[in-house]
């Protein structure tokens, strides 16, 4: 089968990368991986870095066209512009389309409103949100425990999983069509115990599944889950709930202890005010309890005077007092509390009624990553509870317009995180924008449950592999190390969604549109071109295609499809694959004469006689010249009709 070297090599244009950052680095270092020519542009790449040997570095501002010029963006094939500021890399990216106006731009953008349509409004240009790449990741790992990498079809998420083939695992003995069929999944890669890897068109249907084999596969969250129970044991119950006398109780309890401590002063100082004035009416007046509790309240509410006959001297001495007090007390009693109410927080204090028991997702950090996994686990039907340090965050209010019980205060606190019951959760994600704020939520949650599953953001790679390992926090991950996969598999085509390492091989699912004037998918059926350019059909137009594989792929087809970066890169530059192969027929047997005579008709373009000439010469050639993938196809009918066929490779 064809591979990039044989029908070409990457693409030799070099490719511009556009600043330095966390994400930049990881960038490089998969362009470095993919063989693509790299110059780099930073306003301060480090003289003396080991990564930067044999790069071009140009130092200098990205938007000024002379610095771009020096690194050649005139005859680059693309160029990456990952900079920290939403106006740089616009700036930058409409400049490059001007001095270069056919490079692929790939763009990182935060602004989320600019994110859809900066690549619709500039030709070529592909704008991509770290969020937006990472988000799905961290949510499904939360639900599901892994997730390799997510993608979307028709707006319904699927996840990659690696499913660990242990001892006593259900799945021994099994093989891998029979786990994928009954589970509805796509299978990525098998890895053997003690054999080599075996990836997408290569993955046997037929091999049974042994402990210490590790099986790459893709499916919904939801078909997953009972696969990943099978694999590692039940996974966490579902949501629980306590009784509604039981949350009210805690609603109460939330409410006074959001109270200022002033209120909660003057409030008992003026109630005991007006019970020793009703005290005074009825025993020193001598009125009903009733009239005596009207009284008293009349006059310190308006200053009126007293009812009825008039009072002698001490009483109106009393009078007199309970006036000064009352006022006294109402005046600062209102002040108070309207203070209080001005800034209180009992929408926060009402959510705790909506808290789950257990079963439910604890998202810390309410940014633009955070924001993004309450989304993405909305989307798969979990319960998730939110909490943010600031009260003003606008993506509060949208929480909970979306059903989400959101608290306002520090995650680090063991307090907050007990009204959020983060210890019977089913995952708590630590999303905050700081990386020693995440590490300290993590640590604190399994001092509360040490089995709790706690996925944990962060920025630093080679700090995330630390915490994984000398901290045991499996779920530890670096934010540009999963995002920066993406940016450079965007420069093979618009529509790769994400990149996922299996064995040390990168393996992409892009979603390909087939057009009018599609040499190498137009036409063709969906085996023939998975064959030719060794890609893996996840779906078409959203549906599965398993059940398909001779289906006429057609203009406006959408091709969801799972391949290694070099298969990937020759298909989205649609090059021609490798011809020069043919079938060969060598026998039949008679009830076979009336197909075959049909089929040869067909594939010859000849008439009836051509075709009997040619079944009664014996052994033949049926086709020639054909793709690797077209014979295959070839090959397939023949044996339907049960001739006894053969590949011809190419001399």
């Amino acid at each position: 089968m064809g591979s990039a070297t044989e029908t070409g090599g990457p693409d030799p244009r070099p490719v511009v990368l556009c600043g330095l950052g966390r994400v930049g680095w990881r960038v490089l270092e998969w362009l470095r991986d993919a063989g693509r020519a790299v110059a780099v542009v930073d306003t301060d790449p480090p003289a003396d870095d080991p990564r930067l040997v044999g790069l071009t570095v140009v130092r200098g501002d990205c938007r000024r066209p002379e610095v771009l010029e020096k690194a050649g963006v005139g005859s680059a094939g693309g160029v990456l512009i990952v900079t920290s500021d939403d106006l740089v890399n616009v700036s930058a990216a409409l400049i490059v389309r001007r001095l270069n106006p056919d490079a692929r731009v790939v763009v990182r953008m935060f602004n989320q409103n600019l994110l859809a349509r900066l690549g619709g409004a500039v030709k070529n240009t592909v704008a991509l949100s770290v969020s937006a790449l990472t988000a799905p990741v961290l949510a499904l790992t939360a639900a599901t425990g892994d997730a390799l990498g997510a993608f979307k079809l028709d707006g319904d998420p699927r996840q990659v999983s690696e499913l660990a083939i242990g001892d006593d695992s259900d799945l021994v003995g099994r093989s891998v069509a029979d786990v994928a069929g009954q589970y509805n999944l796509v299978p990525f890669a098998l890895v053997p115990a003690g054999g080599p890897p075996r990836l997408l068109l290569d993955v046997p249907g037929d091999a049974k599944l042994a402990a210490g084999d590790r099986l790459v596969v893709a499916g919904s969250p939801a078909d997953l889950r009972p696969v990943l129970e099978k694999v590692r044991g039940a996974l966490l119950p579902g949501v629980r709930w306590a009784g509604a006398v039981r949350r009210w109780v805690r609603t109460l309890g939330r409410t006074l202890a959001e109270v200022d401590l002033s209120v909660k002063v003057i409030t008992p100082v003026l109630f005991v005010t007006l019970l020793a004035s009703t005290l005074v009416f009825r025993y020193g007046l001598d009125t009903s309890w009733a009239d005596g509790l009207y009284q008293t309240v009349n006059v310190v509410a308006t200053g009126a005077e007293l009812r009825g006959e008039n009072r002698d001297g001490p009483a109106k001495v009393f009078l007199s007092g309970l006036k000064l007090v009352g006022a006294a007390l109402i005046a600062g009693f209102t002040a108070i509390l309207t203070n209080y109410l001005l800034r209180a927080r009992l929408g926060g204090a009402l959510e705790v009624r909506r808290v789950p028991d257990g079963g439910h997702v604890v998202v810390c950090g309410l940014g633009n990553v955070g924001f993004r996994c309450v989304d993405e686990l909305t989307a798969i039907g979990e319960r998730v509870v939110a909490v943010d340090r600031t009260n003003d965050n606008p993506f509060i209010a949208t929480c909970r317009r979306k059903g989400v019980p959101t608290f306002v205060g520090d995650a680090t606190v063991a307090e907050t995180l007990r009204q959020a019951r983060a210890d019977t959760a089913k995952a708590v994600i630590a999303a905050t924008t700081s990386e020693l704020q995440n590490l300290e939520i993590a640590l604190l949650v399994r001092e509360m449950n040490p089995a709790q599953r706690v996925v944990v953001r962060l920025a630093d790679p080679q700090f995330a592999e630390a915490v994984r390992e000398a901290a045991a926090i499996k779920h530890a991950v670096a934010v540009p190390a999963l995002a920066a996969p993406a940016f450079a598999a965007a420069l093979y085509g618009e529509r790769v969604q994400t990149l996922v390492t299996v064995a040390g091989r990168t393996l992409a699912v892009a979603d390909l549109v087939v057009q009018p004037d599609d040499p190498c998918l137009n036409g063709q059926s969906l085996r023939a071109a998975a064959i030719d350019y060794r890609f893996l059909p996840v779906a078409v137009n959203g549906d599965d295609p398993a059940a398909a594989p001779d289906r006429r792929l057609k203009p406006g087809d959408r091709l969801t499809a799972a391949a290694e970066l070099p298969d990937l890169e020759r298909l989205v530059r649609r090059e021609p694959a490798a011809r020069g192969w043919g079938v060969a027929v060598d026998g039949f047997p008679p009830v076979a004469r009336e197909s075959l005579l049909t089929l040869l008709r067909t594939v010859r373009h000849c008439g009836q006689v051509d075709a009997e000439a040619l079944l009664a010469g014996g052994p033949f050639v049926a086709a020639e010249d054909l793709t690797r993938g077209q014979a295959e196809e070839l090959l397939g009918q023949f044996r339907r009709d049960r001739a006894n066929a053969r590949l011809v490779s190419p001399p």
